[in-house]
């Protein structure tokens, strides 16, 4: 059996939305699950308004107490710490896999990309990883930044359907500037196939790409069959 170590920066992936949970659950049903959470670091950045060497520090902590555990692999569901685990990998000797990496991939085929974000600070790294994937293959596409503000609080203090109604209303808007939408943040995986009926636009989210692409890292480490 493969442990797999998911590193949270809240707990709304624990709590309220366990969308990743269940996904690593159906596409890697004999992984056993250890949640490793951190759940200040995050407000740490957005209070700073950037990460801190003692914000990537406390990732690389987090990642050497998944590795302490056991884990086999290493998984991040947040990406506003996205670039912290470059480091947290050099300190540890276990893959760490980013819950973006592959969407980003899929992102970077496109012209003009919109990323739509509900915190502040995912939008600099969701764009930044999209733009170096891009680079690496010779295109150089437009990418617009949305923040939706305020919705991530309105989703955690339990109003979903306020939270879905705000990105609704600000995808509509960059839809008209843009030839795919970017979904910055997991917790904005429920309203993919509304957001393309209201847009009429390919709509990209990290969960379901990010753990086929874990599945297939433990599999290739561990050995373990995935679905």
């Amino acid at each position: 059996m493969a442990k797999v170590a998911v590193l949270h920066t809240s707990f709304v992936f624990v709590t309220v939305e366990p969308v990743i949970t269940d996904l690593i659950s159906e596409l890697i049903p004999d992984a056993e699950i250890l949640h490793f959470v951190d759940s200040d670091v995050l407000a740490t950045v957005v209070r700073e308004q950037g990460i801190s060497d003692q914000s990537e520090q406390r990732m690389v902590l987090l990642a050497r107490a998944a590795e302490a555990a056991g884990a086999d692999v290493i998984f991040s569901a947040c990406s506003s710490l996205g670039p912290t685990l470059d480091a947290a990998q050099r300190a540890v000797g276990v893959p760490v896999v980013k819950i973006d990496q592959a969407m980003a991939t899929t992102a970077a085929g496109f012209d003009r990309i919109g990323v739509l974000a509900t915190v502040p600070t995912t939008l600099g790294p969701t764009s930044d990883l999209i733009a170096s994937v891009a680079h690496e293959t010779g295109r150089s596409p437009h990418i617009v930044r949305r923040l939706c503000p305020g919705a991530f609080d309105v989703l955690m203090g339990g109003d979903r359907p306020a939270h879905d109604q705000m990105i609704a209303d600000q995808a509509i808007e960059l839809a008209k500037e843009v030839d795919i939408i970017v979904l910055a943040q997991a917790s904005m995986n429920r309203l993919v196939s509304r957001l393309e009926s209201e847009t009429g636009l390919q709509v990209l989210s990290s969960p379901r790409s990010g753990v086929e692409h874990l599945a297939q890292i433990v599999r290739e480490r561990v050995g373990v069959p995935t679905t």
